[in-house]
């Protein structure tokens, strides 16, 4: 049963934001003391930290020798767009959206770049596609992970492995915290202030061989600007998957990055992080389970994440308010546990129906995780108190 009564523990760190995500466990600004800064990233020393980048995130991700990776500008949205714009009018498109970012992507091949064979399969919020569907002629875009609908592809068997067009994966809230198979992926982006809270503006473009030669092989009907730009002359600009950024990158932000990589080694690596994000996420699916008034906004528990894990209010009294009166509510709620400093930025996307968004990936310590649930409870209690006295 929820009280008013204030909890007494509060949780160590309150940032359970969907991104930036939580720093690692432990960081300070020392470990920027070694960055370096105010020297030329095309520097031998700084083409190197560069390198270790790439190399430390493929050996984490399990990336197969011959895919090849890039940091490039523009955080994921860059990175996806980077993709879309040199390697999508090779032949027909299939955009899968069931939340805000998949979207996006929708609104980007079918107004931007005006691609005329685009098939669009969308599903409502807490819902996702028949993937058994999807047409592997195509080139298919999806996002591995739907960050603000909490609703992620279960597993990667409804890819084929003799598909004909690439697939393009917006995995920006999925890396570090759930498995990829490679053998389905021919394009993965994601950004480093995502699973593993590093800072912004940096984004990743990991390639398969399948990929390399649509670049190789394609020349897109478009202009591409200067920072979308892999192939010169007819070939590949490799240097850019050896470190050799097409902008400048800050140095301080790299350094950073290699910092959570290294905590991730040190946690278990791919493995140790995917089980942290379960038991983070473990903690809020059995609290909704046992508690009336609210529930995972992801229906089916096949397709539930377990990084950005979204809750929807579902209370009987809450029942004959509109989905604007109830965001009121989570705004209040969110608004409350910030105040308090126990929670920061919970509430869900403005384009997400009402309901909570509490980040459970790896940085994150469950111990924080369940610290916060009496606070939601009191939050909670404390709010639809204050409805039924304005009732």
């Amino acid at each position: 049963m929820t009280t008013v009564t204030k909890p007494g523990q509060r949780p160590a760190c309150a940032t359970f934001s969907s991104g930036p995500c939580a720093k690692r466990p432990g960081w300070s600004t020392k470990a920027l003391d070694k960055a370096f800064v105010a020297r030329s990233h095309r520097a031998k020393e700084g083409k190197a930290r560069l390198k270790l980048a790439i190399d430390k995130t493929k050996s984490i991700l399990g990336v197969p020798s011959d895919f090849l990776c890039a940091i490039v500008p523009g955080s994921d949205t860059g990175a996806f767009e980077m993709a879309m714009w040199t390697m999508l009018g090779a032949r027909g498109v299939e955009a899968l959206a069931w939340e805000s970012f998949g979207k996006g992507w929708v609104t980007d091949a079918v107004k931007q770049l005006k691609l005329p064979d685009t098939r669009v399969t969308e599903a409502p919020y807490g819902a996702i596609p028949d993937l058994a569907k999807v047409d592997f002629a195509r080139d298919v875009l999806f996002t591995a992970n739907g960050t603000t609908s909490g609703v992620r592809v279960p597993g990667y068997d409804w890819i084929p492995a003799d598909r004909q067009g690439l697939t393009f994966a917006d995995a920006t809230s999925a890396v570090f915290a759930q498995a990829v198979d490679w053998s389905k992926i021919d394009v993965l982006t994601f950004s480093w202030q995502k699973v593993l809270g590093g800072e912004a503006a940096h984004g990743m473009l990991i390639l398969s061989p399948r990929a390399v030669q649509r670049l190789e092989s394609y020349t897109p009907a478009w202009p591409l600007p200067k920072v979308f730009r892999l192939m010169s002359g007819g070939k590949l600009i490799k240097g850019v998957f050896e470190g050799e950024t097409i902008n400048t990158p800050s140095m301080l932000c790299v350094e950073d990055y290699l910092d959570a990589l290294a905590w991730a080694e040190s946690a278990g690596g791919l493995a140790g992080l995917c089980a942290r994000a379960d038991a983070n996420a473990k903690v809020l699916f059995d609290w909704t389970a046992r508690t009336p008034w609210i529930e995972n906004l992801a229906a089916d528990p096949a397709t539930r994440s377990n990084t950005s894990v979204c809750l929807k209010l579902v209370a009987p009294e809450l029942s004959g308010l509109t989905d604007d009166q109830q965001k009121d509510v989570v705004k209040a709620i969110s608004g409350a546990l910030e105040k308090e400093g126990v929670a920061f930025d919970i509430a869900n996307h403005r384009d997400a129906p009402a309901s909570f968004r509490i980040w459970c990936g790896a940085t994150v310590e469950r111990s924080d995780v369940e610290a916060l649930i009496p606070w939601l409870e009191w939050a909670y209690a404390a709010e639809t108190a204050k409805l039924a006295k304005a009732a």
